[in-house]
């Protein structure tokens, strides 16, 4: 299965099974970089790695037995796969005592890496989706509207609209005046063309759930189609680009993505520097682990910002699912907590499935001097 959308991680942090621990296992399988035996080795060397740390964990036996399954099952089903894979990166989720198993092709290569805990480690999978926006692209000139679907490096045709517009406007009659007739008509085509444009994008910016809108056309063009635009185009619409009706699709994608690595960049400075900009005032932000997790549980949470490959061993009440630095017992449920190996990692599962957005921010950040987390909140109680 491909990773394709947050619903997908969402299932994932849903998944609990008590006593049982899952095994969440990421593999680097970039051919572009790695040759099939570095590839074949690097599983080894996770996998023998996972066991000699599962020996000298403390479990119940069922509970380790079925994790030793969990390797075994991924060592055979990497022997069966991986020959002919042709995905950058492979993730696998898998609670052998449960039946659970569920695997993600990626799209970017993930670090080799194996996690033995209570929930699925979504951290990777999160960090690789909030990369990628699908954008909607709509092509048009006089005659013809082209929409393209641009998600996860690819592209693919959505719909085409042709137009009736005259492209040639001829001189006659007395005084110019059939030319101005019918400059006067192709006007009224084209904006009606225009209007159509507008009310098909629309249409599939709903039905396909994308996220940024670019459009591609001369400037005589898009002054006359900005107006049209729907608000909630408006809203979405993130860039013109300099593509033509007749660009290939080869083309429109590298320039698409072009455009989209820049805006995303820019976005992230521009969000970092609103977080630093709330903490100096003491506004809208918290930051460092302990204050994070607190604003967390508490369901304050709009944006939570990680300093990518941040991590830290925490605590989880087994009842109400607060996440703390180092608590033993619940201040809410005055249960006994339970350690989790990441609790960074925890909160990126719990912030996603309370619908506040994660950022995974490259260092060097301010964020790296500020404990690798912090978060933009909602509203401010105290």
């Amino acid at each position: 299965m491909k990773l394709l959308n947050r619903e997908q991680i969402e299932s994932l942090t849903d998944i609990n099974f008590k006593d049982r621990m899952i095994t969440s296992f990421f593999l680097d399988t970039s051919k572009n970089r790695l040759t099939r035996k570095e590839i074949q080795r690097g599983v080894k060397t996770l996998l023998n790695t996972a066991r000699l740390r599962l020996d000298g964990m403390d479990l119940d036996k069922a509970v380790k037995e079925s994790m030793l399954a969990d390797l075994e099952n991924i060592r055979e089903f990497c022997g069966r796969t991986l020959p002919s894979y042709s995905e950058v990166g492979l993730s696998i989720f898998s609670c052998s005592g449960e039946k659970f198993w569920r695997e993600f092709n990626l799209v970017k290569s993930p670090r080799n890496l194996v996690v033995f805990d209570f929930n699925p480690y979504v951290r990777p999978l999160s960090a690789i989706l909030e990369e990628y926006h699908r954008v909607c692209t709509l092509i048009l000139d006089r005659k013809q509207a082209r929409w393209y679907d641009i998600y996860m490096g690819e592209i693919f045709p959505v719909d085409t609209l042709e137009s009736d517009v005259p492209s040639r406007i001829r001189e006659g009659g007395w005084e110019g005046y059939s030319s101005k007739r019918i400059e006067r008509h192709a006007a009224s085509r084209l904006r009606d063309f225009l209007k159509q444009s507008v009310k098909r994008t629309f249409e599939i910016m709903n039905e396909n759930r994308f996220e940024w809108l670019f459009i591609g056309c001369r400037d005589e063009i898009f002054q006359e189609l900005e107006p049209l635009l729907h608000p909630y185009l408006k809203q979405r619409f993130k860039a013109r680009l300099k593509v033509g009706i007749s660009d290939p699709p080869d083309r429109i994608l590298k320039i698409a993505l072009e455009m989209k690595n820049r805006l995303k960049r820019e976005e992230k400075e521009d969000l970092v520097l609103r977080f630093i900009k709330e903490l100096e005032k003491n506004g809208l932000a918290v930051s460092g682990l302990r204050t994070t997790l607190q604003s967390l549980n508490r369901g304050k949470l709009q944006t939570l910002l990680i300093s990518r490959h941040t991590s830290h061993p925490g605590t989880a009440c087994p009842k109400c699912g607060f996440l703390y630095e180092d608590e033993t017992q619940c201040p809410s449920c005055r249960v006994k907590t339970r350690k989790v190996p990441d609790v960074v990692d925890d909160a990126v599962a719990r912030a996603l499935n309370s619908s506040s957005k994660v950022i995974h921010v490259n260092p060097p950040t301010p964020l790296d001097r500020l404990g690798g987390v912090g978060a933009i909140l909602r509203y401010k109680t105290d």
